[in-house]
């Protein structure tokens, strides 16, 4: 066959090729306090087939700067976070699920606040001061009368490992809702700001449905509760009952592409005044994904704190996914 003839016949079977299911964007608030909490990311309401195993590794990195004080706080948050996860989904019977999440974290002063100083000087933008210090630290910082913590040597390691239970217990031709039932062990080392240094525990629904319209779009939420333990890191001024939620809207714009749009919020993770860490996080996503191969693909996103500095200022994301399902 010729050259041309082959490439003709790539191309169109490549066009063909059988799409994953939707799914929402794999979204953590990666500020230095709320990401060590055990909060569930948004998925799929669906369970994965019976006997059938998932699987997407995950990685992000996240700037944060945030400086406040009052007249019996202070809190500085200046550094990067790098995050890996894989995570594993296994069908263990029909419409009954597994999933394990196991990351790896690095804390350090990054290579990014150059890029953020002058992206915030091209807009015109305000950038609550992160200029007016030195670029590329790691400086965490929070005093109070009940504690505090401070971390300014690079770390890294495996983070919090967490496993999830998931059932189905509505579905039609084109929704489903589940519950999903999880736990994070305190796996990560604390001093290090790995992990918590606590196990936590939640409950979530979540839903996934078609829009009730021609349009190729499909919508995903979920809302839940989560309890987390007692942290030696946060001991004395940590909040232990905690509310999530999050809804996605998925547009498959071509055969393999989609773009999606999510918001996501939880509440704050402290006991405290500061907005950084006391008040509620609202984090809003864009993203696309790209599905290269059958049941393969690639998402490309960045999320930006609607509530400023309850979260980091810009974080990238990539992920790969194998799904079994066409």
């Amino acid at each position: 066959m010729h050259r041309t003839q082959r490439l003709i016949v790539l191309l169109a079977t490549l066009g063909v090729l059988p799409v994953s299911a939707s799914e929402p964007l794999y979204v953590k608030n990666l500020s230095p306090v709320a990401g060590l909490i055990g909060l569930p990311s948004q998925r799929d309401a669906q369970t994965t087939a019976n006997g059938q195993v998932a699987a997407a590794l995950y990685s992000s990195v996240a700037n944060n700067y945030v400086n406040e004080s009052s007249d019996t706080e202070f809190l500085n948050l200046d550094g990067e976070t790098l995050r890996f996860a894989l995570e594993l989904r296994y069908g263990l019977t029909k419409n009954w699920g597994i999933q394990l999440e196991i990351p790896w974290l690095e804390q350090s002063g990054g290579e990014l606040d150059g890029v953020i100083d002058d992206w915030h000087d091209f807009w015109g933008m305000s950038d609550g001061g992160r200029s007016d210090v030195p670029r590329d630290i790691l400086d965490y910082q929070y005093t109070s009368p009940a504690g505090g913590f401070s971390l300014q040597d690079d770390t890294s390691g495996i983070g919090d490992i967490s496993v999830s239970l998931h059932h189905v217990f509505y579905q039609d031709a084109s929704s489903a809702v589940s519950l999903a039932l999880g736990y994070k062990f305190g796996t990560g080392d604390e001093d290090d700001f790995l992990g918590s240094g606590a196990d936590d525990a939640f409950i979530a629904l979540r839903f996934s449905g078609a829009q009730m319209s021609n349009l190729p779009l499909t919508w995903h939420g979920q809302a839940g509760y989560l309890r987390a333990g007692d942290s030696g890191l946060f001991d004395g001024f940590q909040e232990q009952n905690l509310w999530f939620a999050g809804v996605a809207l998925d547009w498959q714009l071509a055969q393999r592409w989609s773009l999606i749009a999510q918001l996501d919020g939880h509440a704050a993770p402290l006991d405290s005044s500061l907005t950084g860490v006391g008040e509620d996080a609202v984090l809003a996503t864009l993203g696309a994904r790209w599905y290269f191969a059958p049941h393969w693909s690639m998402d490309f996103n960045f999320v930006e704190d609607i509530r400023v500095e309850t979260a980091p200022d810009v974080t990238f994301q990539a992920s790969l996914r194998y799904s079994p399902e066409p």
